[in-house]
């Protein structure tokens, strides 16, 4: 429960407050009603005030949620073994990396300490990050962990026009604004946000301005109406616009989500929004806007059929324990191990206990997946070798 969280500070509660004046300001003036993906946009990518767009610690033990990267070096050398036979299997001459939302830094200086170990540097690698504050925490890691690489990364405000080799979407589509919608037997209409004694609420108003009608409309027929999820046309337009630039090569996205037939279940009626604040889950996304990340699990049916219908073939679709087993995580660690001086026990013991969160059914190695979407690929994609279920989308 929200109730349960501990406070902000003055300084953050004030920067909330100015968010929700402005969202409040939009939701007077257009009727009363914004839709949840407006709020979103806005809770999380406002100027300045938005949780993505504000200057406060997000990944790591300080900040509000752990990525992968931050765990363990070792899930960007597993993941740097995949991107490296992509590499290999396209003849672009510019063979280029995109790193979309790079947190941290840490995914980009492993990745390229490990591709410089394989031999298998991008001519480019770009990381597309619209924050000032993270393009400089990225930086700063990389001076820090790869000082003799980091020269080679740019920073991009957008895609390029056209590009040839591999791009890295770790934690991205879940972020994206989701429409919420509500299933009804006389249709589909969606849930808005309103102003309800001066606080932000959810609105349920089932009329002709808020039926949710066309093709990226779910079928959920067998379930019991009402049905109450989320559907991200946001991330299925993304995906296509990437469909569109990748001249050769492949996307790699990787995200907590489903394939649709286990998205829509009577088990997840009510929906999947969630949010994250100081390494706590909670479910109101109206507490205290531009704090905390809101976030709606991915539905990677959409996703591949956004690809599919842009031109990619699915090369492959997991979970992510088969994909880092598939790319030799537990190897790395071995040779980890084999290399360790005398007295690392302790580190030793955060690098395993590391990998077992990434790869356990019952931590993130069932709850992500990895796709790979692409384009003149003709060998099947190592990390996919073992347990793909692309029959499943």
């Amino acid at each position: 429960m929200a109730s349960d969280l501990p406070p902000p500070s003055a300084d953050a509660a004030a920067a909330s407050h100015a968010l929700t004046q402005i969202i409040v300001a939009e939701i007077k003036a257009t009727g009363g009603w914004m839709s949840f993906a407006r709020y979103m946009e806005l809770a999380l990518y406002a100027p300045g005030l938005g949780y993505y767009s504000g200057g406060s610690q997000k990944f790591g033990e300080s900040g509000d949620f752990m990525t992968a990267p931050e765990l363990t070096p070792l899930f960007g050398q597993a993941l740097a073994r995949q991107v490296a036979q992509v590499l290999a299997l396209i003849s672009a001459d510019n063979k280029t990396v995109i790193e979309v939302g790079g947190g941290s830094g840490r995914l980009a200086a492993d990745m390229l300490l490990a591709l410089d170990e394989l031999g298998c540097l991008p001519t480019q690698y770009f990381i597309l990050e619209l924050s000032g504050e993270l393009r400089a925490r990225q930086a700063a890691t990389l001076a820090e962990f790869a000082p003799a690489l980091a020269a080679r990364v740019e920073w991009l405000d957008d895609l390029p026009p056209t590009f040839s080799g591999c791009l890295i979407a770790n934690e991205v589509l879940d972020a994206m604004p989701t429409h919420a919608v509500r299933w009804q037997a006389d249709g589909v209409y969606e849930r808005g946000v309103a102003v309800v004694d001066e606080r932000l609420s959810w609105a349920e108003l089932a009329n002709d301005e808020t039926r949710f009608d066309g093709p990226e409309n779910r079928d959920i027929s067998p379930l019991d109406f009402p049905y109450d999820g989320e559907i991200s046309l946001a991330a299925s337009a993304w995906v296509s616009t990437l469909a569109r630039r990748l001249s050769a090569g492949a996307l790699l996205l990787i995200d907590y989500g489903l394939p649709q037939h286990e998205l829509y279940h009577p088990s997840r009626n009510g929906g999947t929004i969630r949010c994250h604040y100081r390494h706590r889950v909670h479910n109101d996304p109206f507490w205290c806007p531009g704090l905390s990340d809101i976030t709606s699990h991915v539905d990677f049916t959409a996703v591949a059929e956004a690809g599919f219908d842009a031109g990619l073939e699915v090369l492959g679709y997991a979970n992510q324990a088969s994909f880092l087993i598939n790319c030799g995580i537990a190897e790395l660690l071995q040779a980890r191990k084999a290399d360790s001086p005398v007295g690392a026990d302790n580190m030793l013991l955060r690098a395993a206990g590391a990998v077992n969160l990434l790869i356990s059914p019952n931590e993130m190695g069932e709850l992500f997946k990895v796709i790979a979407l692409g384009r003149g690929i003709k060998k099947p994609l190592m990390g996919f070798t073992l347990g793909d279920r692309t029959h499943a989308l």
